[in-house]
């Protein structure tokens, strides 16, 4: 029984030193290219916003959603970037990530023909992948949280994109410490997609930003 026990423990702890390993070694991988003020971000054609849903479960507004509509609107308004490729989860007829990005997007006064949407950002790994493989991108500014951007950045670094990315205004909360457990065990996930190569859900035709 002892034998057993202790063979559990050392498991555990093993696990554990592998997932902060690879925490680590994530945030250090893409601390090069993360950037949080607007004059010093350099421009690129596209900025890829990544989407989250606009209310949470209790109906208040989710603040990561916010602040990622500030940060995108911060980065058109100064000249950091000429479009706007919305990436994010449209799996239900009810939910439709992008399309509230895009309507609040307008109501912020950016224009209609500069804001493209992707459907099937159902993942991190999806969004980045289909900037590439669905609307030719090679070289955009991700916008998201600092902690979201890092593995996006390692994503997308680690796929040959010359991507850099803005940081967003985090948030300070319970709900953020359940994210931030979170984002350890999604880590994890985006290396082991690294290992077998997994490509997007979906692909879809071309289309061009322009």
């Amino acid at each position: 029984m002892t034998k057993h026990l202790t063979s559990f423990i050392v498991l555990i702890l093993i696990s554990v030193s592998g997932i902060l390993m690879n925490n680590y070694w994530i945030s250090n991988k893409a601390n090069p290219y993360l950037y949080n003020s607007v004059s010093n971000v350099p421009t690129n054609k596209v900025g890829l916003l990544l989407g989250t849903g606009k209310f949470l479960a209790n109906g208040s507004i989710n603040h990561y959603y916010t602040y990622r509509l500030i940060a995108a609107i911060k980065l058109f308004k100064a000249g950091k970037i000429d479009f706007i490729l919305v990436s994010g989860d449209n799996s239900r007829t009810d939910y439709d990530e992008p399309t509230t990005f895009k309507h609040d997007l307008i109501a912020a006064g950016l224009p209609e023909e500069k804001i493209y949407l992707d459907y099937a950002g159902f993942r991190t790994l999806d969004s980045i992948l289909r900037a590439r493989d669905v609307f030719g991108l090679y070289s955009f500014t991700i916008i998201s949280q600092k902690f979201h951007n890092e593995r996006a950045i390692y994503l997308a670094q680690s796929h040959g994109l010359n991507a850099i990315a803005f940081n967003a205004e985090d948030i300070k909360s319970y709900f953020a410490i359940k994210t931030r457990l979170r984002e350890y065990l999604a880590r994890v996930k985006s290396s082991i997609d690294l290992l077998f190569n997994v490509q997007p859900q979906f692909l879809g035709k071309k289309i061009d930003i322009r």
